[in-house]
């Protein structure tokens, strides 16, 4: 099944409101995406929206390079798949450049402007309990979109070291002066031992 000019256009008008939604950057509002993409549209399934995030957020580059990797796979994956020949990587391109425009247009505009007009108001009490006010939405975000990330593994008691080594890496990120990088050469040094598996 081939996606039709107004499943295109939805895919694009969806971005776009997505964009002013990702207030701690484009991971925070992967759940949205997921809704949208995985469970309303059923253009994509749990597995490659997951594979999106992990290859992107793997590959150096920007955060953002999940949303051109979900917009390759909806046009891979609603034209055939990767094996029905270089129209179905037409599509998955046009999938990519529509969900990367739609993602970095509003955002990257009012980003623009409101960073100018804050520079010019920082004093303003308003402009204090913004800045103050968007922490802790942003921490909501982020464990929403850890959570819909892990939730295809519906064994969450096998996970327990997993949930313990999290718990752990926020309390010393929170309480102590590590840095961050040790937490992460942890877990990959873990992980690579075979001691942690997701």
């Amino acid at each position: 099944m081939t996606l039709t000019l107004i499943d295109w256009f939805s895919l694009f008008t969806h971005f776009l409101g997505v964009s002013l939604l990702a207030v701690g950057g484009a991971i925070s509002a992967a759940p949205e995406m997921h809704r949208f993409l995985v469970s309303d549209a059923h253009w994509i399934d749990d597995a490659t929206f997951a594979n999106s995030i992990t290859l992107a957020q793997a590959a150096p580059g920007p955060n953002v390079l999940f949303v051109a990797a979900m917009g390759m796979n909806v046009g891979l994956a609603q034209s055939g798949g990767a094996q029905s020949g270089w129209m179905a990587w037409v599509y998955g391109a046009l999938g990519a450049i529509i969900c990367m425009f739609g993602m970095l247009l509003p955002s990257g505009v009012l980003t623009l402007f409101i960073a100018r007009w804050s520079r010019h108001n920082r004093e303003l009490k308003f402009v204090k309990a913004f800045k103050a006010g968007m922490a802790p939405i942003v921490i909501g975000l982020l464990i929403s979109t850890g959570y819909v990330l892990n939730n295809h593994n519906q064994e969450w008691s096998k996970d327990w070291p997993l949930w313990v080594l999290s718990a752990l890496s926020v309390w010393v990120v929170w309480r102590t002066k590590i840095h961050l990088l040790w937490l992460l050469g942890l877990g990959a040094t873990l992980g690579a031992l075979g001691l942690l598996q997701a």
